[in-house]
């Protein structure tokens, strides 16, 4: 009898300790997005989530509860055992006996387990056990309820604070959620708009300028002395809609010209140039929509920590982060290659961010401010361009330069030995 009742009391224990911590451990959006199915279990966890401070108060009464009275029945099984044993010792060390081993049996039973497994596995849990919860939490609620009231009371009267909290939705748990639901979805499976462009906005914080920026060697621009013809032949060439205005070099950028304006007829380019703004490297890209937005201006001239031009940013950049690549009859497919070509051998575009192929390859290339694509990783280590046909070892990173100009690296392959 009394073997029985120390385990039914060890479960409960488990039981309350592991519905609060995954209580606290659960996806509140997740759970929300459960209340609304309209179904009996739905209707169950709104009660449960209705007041979070009771349901946890009544966990903890539960949990208590269950140990004092496995407390009781325990330390006469181990007082039976040891007389049994013809163990005689003193008072002082019959109680340490009883406290070491209880209590060695509830922490791996009861507590760490428990705690350990019902936070790996919240939301599931939290449903599955949700009715037995709840009869629980209605059996403690008006004792729970008076707890509450009496904490309340201290804090209020000796510590001016309020005892109720309103539990919010983290930023952190709409990232969660939104990292599950992605990873759910098969590879040959389309993402749900909404769900990826939740998943960029989440990440268009932290983003900066360089990290979407337009790089120098890939600018068009046209001298702001050159004739109209000679800029109107360049829109043609490009099918851009808009041409960088520099004066002698990329790095004294005065403008840009619209496509539209030269239906004015302009006599000279100087005559429908349009001001663009100057930020840093490092600014991050919702200040530079906050800037170009507040200044009227659509593009931005990103600077090096020399005050030369990195590269160019639109208001088109920025909202691509958001929402997407998006293409007009213009724009020229690009595909850059990540080719696994053998074990540990790969084929890369050096356009490929860092913190990309890291992800989806586990190549553990170290990351740095100082660099985000692949082939700014090689030039930061080289300290110069690479030529084509040059064999670069940077720790277990071996790159062969397979194509490659006087200005950038296109194309590596990379081996990893370690």
């Amino acid at each position: 009898m009394g073997i029985s009742i120390i385990i039914t009391c060890l479960i409960l224990a488990a039981f309350f300790s592991g519905m609060e911590i995954a209580f606290i451990s659960a996806n509140k959006i997740y759970l929300e997005i459960e209340k609304k199915q309209d179904d009996f279990l739905s209707r169950i966890l709104t009660k449960l989530t209705e007041n979070p401070s009771k349901f946890i108060a009544a966990m903890l009464i539960g949990n208590n509860v269950a140990l004092v009275i496995y407390g009781f029945f325990m330390g006469d099984l181990i007082l039976n055992w040891m007389t049994h044993l013809g163990l005689l010792v003193p008072d002082w060390w019959d109680v340490l006996i009883q406290t070491l081993v209880a209590a060695l049996v509830v922490l791996l039973t009861s507590e760490f387990f428990p705690k350990v497994f019902f936070q790996i596995y919240a939301n599931s849990l939290i449903k599955i056990l949700a009715l037995p919860a709840y009869l629980f939490y209605r059996l403690f609620y008006y004792i729970s309820s008076f707890f509450i009231w009496i904490a309340d009371f201290v804090l209020s009267k000796f510590f001016k604070s309020e005892g109720n909290q309103i539990h919010l939705f983290s930023r952190i748990e709409l990232g969660n959620y939104i990292t599950e639901q992605m990873s759910t979805v098969e590879e040959d499976e389309e993402v749900d708009s909404e769900i990826q462009i939740f998943q960029n906005a989440l990440e268009f914080s932290g983003v900066k300028a360089r990290d979407i920026m337009t790089p120098r060697t890939e600018i068009v621009d046209v001298d702001l002395f050159d004739t109209v013809d000679d800029l109107k032949a360049m829109f043609i060439e490009t099918g851009y809609s808009k041409i960088i205005i520099s004066q002698n070099s990329l790095d004294d950028i005065v403008g840009y010209v619209h496509s539209f304006d030269l239906f004015k007829k302009p006599s000279t380019i100087k005559s429908v140039l349009m001001t663009v703004e100057f930020v840093p490297e490092t600014i991050l890209i919702k200040d530079v929509l906050n800037l170009l937005i507040k200044k009227r201006k659509n593009v931005a001239v990103v600077l090096d920590e020399y005050g030369g031009t990195s590269g160019i940013i639109t208001i088109e950049d920025i909202v691509e982060e958001l929402f997407g690549e998006i293409e007009d009859e213009h724009d020229l497919d690009e595909e850059l290659i990540e080719e696994e070509i053998g074990e540990g051998k790969y084929l890369f575009s050096t356009r490929l961010d860092v913190e990309y192929l890291n992800e989806v390859y586990k190549l553990m290339i170290p990351e740095s401010d100082s660099y985000g694509t692949l082939g700014g990783f090689i030039v930061n280590h080289t300290k110069e361009i690479p030529q084509k046909g040059d064999r670069i070892v940077i720790d277990k990173y071996h790159f062969f330069i397979k194509e490659a100009s006087n200005k950038k690296i296109e194309l590596v392959k990379l081996t990893i030995k370690d």
